[in-house]
C-alpha cells in the first residue's frame, strides 16, 4: 500500500500523537491485559451476557457485604443503563436492605447557562436512574432519597466534598467516553493543568462544556432516539472530577459498547489503558490509581483495518 502522510484534525482532539494512536490501535487481544502497574487490573470477559451479569452482581455484592459488616456503602454510579432494573430485581428477590447505601451519580446535563436538568426531564440522568433503579427497589429495602445524590448547579461546588465527608467512595463505577472522558470531565480541560498530573488528580466537581465527540456519542443512545440527533444533547453538564476517582477505594470501569460491526470504544479503550497518562486523555488516570478495567471480548478483539471490514450504505 502506498504511503500517505497527514496531520490529525486539530479541533477533533487535543491528543495529536498519531504514532502513539497507531501503536495502541494495533494492540492485540493477547496483549491487552498486560500492564506494568499491578494496581491497574485489566480483564476480558468474552460473553456479553456474562459481562453484564458481572457488573450487576458486583453492585449487589458490595451492598450485601457492607450490610453484613454493618458498614455504610458509598457508590459512585454512571448513568444510565437498563441493567439497573435487573440490579433492583436481584435486590428485591434476595431481600437485601439498602438503607446503608449512599449513591453519587457521576453527572447530569446542564444548559448553556450551567443550570442542570430537573428530575422529571426525560432526557436527564436523574429521571432514568429513578425510573430504572431507585424507584424499583421495594420501599422497605430502598435507599433513602436523602442518600441519593446528583451533581447540580446548586451543589456542584461542594459535590466532591460531599463524597469526601463520607470517607470517599467504596467503589466508583464508570466507562470510557469516546473523547476519553471520565464522567463528563472532558479532554479540553487539560489546558487548565498542562501535564501536571498531581494538580489534575486534585480537580473536583464542576460545570463543564461537553466535547463534540461526547455529543456525537450521546446522540446514539436510547434517550436521544438512537438516531444520531446531536441537536438533542445539551451543551454542558455538572460532573465529578479526577479527584473523586483518585479518592475512591477502587475504581471499576467497563467497556462493552458496540454498534453492529463498528465500535467507537475499541480505540479509546486502548488509548486510555495503554497510551500516555495525560489530562488530554482523562481516562488514562486509570493507569495510575487503584482501578480495574473490564473489557468485552468484542472490544478486546484485534482491530480490523482490511478492505473487508468496511461498512457500506
Amino acid at each position: 500500500m502506498n504511503k500517505f502522510d497527514y496531520e490529525m484534525l486539530k479541533c477533533i482532539h487535543p491528543f495529536q500523537d498519531r504514532a502513539e494512536c497507531q501503536r495502541v490501535r494495533n494492540i492485540s487481544r493477547s496483549e491487552i491485559c498486560n500492564h506494568p502497574n499491578e494496581n491497574f487490573k485489566i480483564s476480558v470477559i468474552e460473553n456479553d451476557t456474562q459481562f453484564l451479569l458481572t457488573f450487576m452482581l458486583d453492585i449487589v455484592r458490595g451492598i450485601k457485604e457492607s450490610l453484613e459488616l454493618g458498614k455504610q456503602h458509598v457508590i459512585i454510579l454512571p448513568a444510565t443503563m437498563p441493567e439497573y432494573a435487573m440490579v433492583a430485581q436481584i435486590i428485591n428477590e434476595l431481600n437485601i436492605s439498602c438503607k446503608h447505601v449512599h449513591t453519587f451519580n457521576m453527572d447530569e446535563y446542564a444548559n448553556e447557562d450551567g443550570k442542570t436538568a430537573p428530575r422529571d426531564w426525560h432526557g436527564g440522568f436523574q429521571y432514568y436512574m429513578f425510573k430504572d433503579f431507585f424507584s424499583r427497589i421495594k420501599p422497605e429495602l430502598a435507599i433513602s432519597e436523602k442518600q441519593i445524590h446528583f451533581p447540580s448547579d446548586k451543589n456542584v461546588t461542594d459535590y466532591s466534598k460531599m463524597i469526601e465527608d463520607l470517607g470517599g467512595a467504596d467503589v466508583c463505577y464508570g466507562g470510557i467516553g469516546w473523547s476519553g472522558h471520565v464522567a463528563f470531565f472532558e479532554p479540553h480541560l487539560w489546558e487548565e493543568f498542562g501535564e501536571d498530573m498531581d494538580a489534575y488528580l486534585q480537580a473536583g466537581s464542576r460545570i463543564v462544556e461537553l466535547h463534540p465527540l461526547t455529543v456525537a456519542q450521546n446522540s446514539l443512545y436510547t434517550d436521544s432516539g438512537c438516531v444520531g440527533d446531536w441537536s438533542w444533547c445539551p451543551p454542558k453538564a455538572a460532573t465529578i472530577g479526577p479527584k473523586d476517582l483518585a479518592n475512591s477505594k477502587v475504581v471499576r470501569f467497563n467497556a462493552a459498547f458496540r454498534l453492529g460491526n463498528a465500535s467507537w470504544q475499541k480505540f479509546i479503550t486502548r488509548l486510555a489503558a495503554h497510551g500516555p497518562v495525560t489530562p488530554k486523555v482523562p481516562a488514562s488516570i486509570l493507569q495510575i490509581i487503584n482501578s480495574e478495567l473490564r473489557i468485552s471480548g468484542a472490544l478486546a478483539a484485534d482491530s480490523e483495518t482490511s478492505e473487508d471490514s468496511r461498512v457500506f450504505f
